[in-house]
């Protein structure tokens, strides 16, 4: 174990590296966390420790987002194109990286690794030849069950006996539930990210207007708010500011469809309209839930109600949430409001977020994590009925005696009529 800690003495000694310094919340001037050597590389040693401390002698890591999460390399071709990477991780040694060749030039630039392995298409034994001598010497081998591509796992099942395999997930988890001082300082940037989305997308309502054109507005204001950010607080000039996703939201009789997309429909004068941005806001990889329902000119009485429950549950959750409380009392307060109201709730209460959409812990019944300082939550207040659905939704920041809002949007009803 001491090379790897002389290995991290000096990563973190090298200030050419540009490891972010936040001091009493200031925000940093040209970080970068891409280039920021000692984070990743301390990241990856931590993982390390703990395989050590868990018996576990190798990882095989094959979450995109905790490939980033460990070693800082992203935007490879997924198994969507057919190509898995692999993140080799021994106990004691050096990690591994197998990737595609066709990503080896970004490989060799962006992941904190000691080798990578890179594989061709119809060459050899692809992505698989490395396999064999990394785990051939190891008695426990971590893999993550929920993740691991099937092509992949079907052939470390024939390399590995099963009572050898454990899940690394549960470790990985632990590891990104509480965020850095780095990672926060993302979380503040993306909440900015999705402020400015969600005022273009109110600005673009009306009647008359289509909810592409509303897409339009909220990806565009997105993109300029990123570049903004990207070039007054990071050295990363690889890192796109452009905001990627499939615009959720609906309007009309669609309004109670959770999930529909923008479409050609033209919007009227006295409908709902819901906008969502728990998709789309990804600032340098980092991930936020965000959303508010609106009105166009009018509000329906029968609406407002069911509104205005929604607003509630959402204020009982908050009016919960603390450090030292479990993550189901959260989830418990929300609901109480709506069933209390004479309805039932749609969905969990909410869920961190992070480098990924969902992480560890999720607002529902029966996870008793206790919440802490560090944690980001996304966190919901929801009422659906036959023939309208409101939702209101922000992103948190779990601080010493309470929560730092990431988000900003107005929810009265009078501020959310249109």
């Amino acid at each position: 174990m001491a090379y790897r800690a002389v290995k991290l003495f000096i990563a973190l000694a090298l200030p050419a590296f540009g490891l972010l310094s936040l001091l009493g919340g200031a925000e940093p001037t040209g970080c970068c966390p891409r280039k920021g050597v000692p984070l990743f590389a301390d990241r990856l040693s931590r993982f390390q420790d703990r395989l050590a401390e868990a018996g576990i002698d190798v990882a095989l890591i094959t979450d995109d987002d905790n490939v980033y999460y460990l070693t800082g390399y992203y935007d490879y071709l997924h198994m969507e194109f057919g190509r898995p990477t692999i993140l080799v991780v021994p106990k004691d040694d050096d990690a591994l990286l197998i990737t595609p060749t066709i990503d080896l030039n970004a490989a060799k630039q962006t992941a904190r690794v000691g080798r990578i392995a890179p594989w061709n298409d119809g060459m050899g034994d692809e992505w698989r030849a490395e396999l064999p001598d990394a785990v051939k010497s190891a008695g426990k081998v971590a893999i993550e069950p929920g993740q691991m591509p099937p092509p992949v796992r079907a052939y470390v099942d024939q390399l590995v006996d099963a009572e050898r395999i454990i899940s690394a997930t549960p470790i990985l988890n632990d590891m990104r539930m509480i965020k850095s001082p780095e990672e926060l300082q993302l979380a503040r940037h993306a909440g900015q990210v999705a402020t400015a989305m969600m005022n273009a997308g109110r600005a673009a309502i009306g009647d008359g207007v289509a909810e592409f054109e509303v897409a339009i507005a909220t990806s565009q204001a997105g993109t300029r708010k990123a570049a903004e950010l990207l070039a007054a607080h990071y050295d990363d000039t690889d890192m796109s500011p452009m905001t990627h996703f499939l615009q959720i939201m609906a309007s009309g009789d669609e309004v109670v469809k959770t999930h529909h997309r923008a479409s050609t429909r033209i919007m009227k004068r006295g409908e709902p309209v819901f906008l969502c941005f728990c998709g789309m806001t990804n600032f340098h990889r980092f991930k936020l839930g965000f959303d508010r329902s609106f009105w166009i000119g009018e509000a329906p009485d029968d609406q407002v109600a069911v509104y205005e429950v929604a607003v509630a549950s959402q204020k009982a959750a908050l009016n919960a949430l603390r450090p030292g409380v479990t993550a189901e009392s959260v989830h418990a307060a929300y609901a109480e409001v709506i069933q209390g109201a004479g309805y039932e709730y749609p969905f969990r209460c909410g869920r961190a977020t992070g480098f990924s959409f969902l992480e560890a812990p999720q607002l529902v019944t029966g996870e008793r994590t206790i919440i802490q300082p560090g944690m980001v939550l996304a966190v919901d207040g929801s009422v659906s009925v036959e023939t309208y659905r409101a939702q209101v939704g922000d992103s948190f920041i779990i601080t010493e005696n309470g929560w730092e809002p990431l988000s900003h949007h107005p929810k009265s009803v009078e501020e959310v009529i249109l």
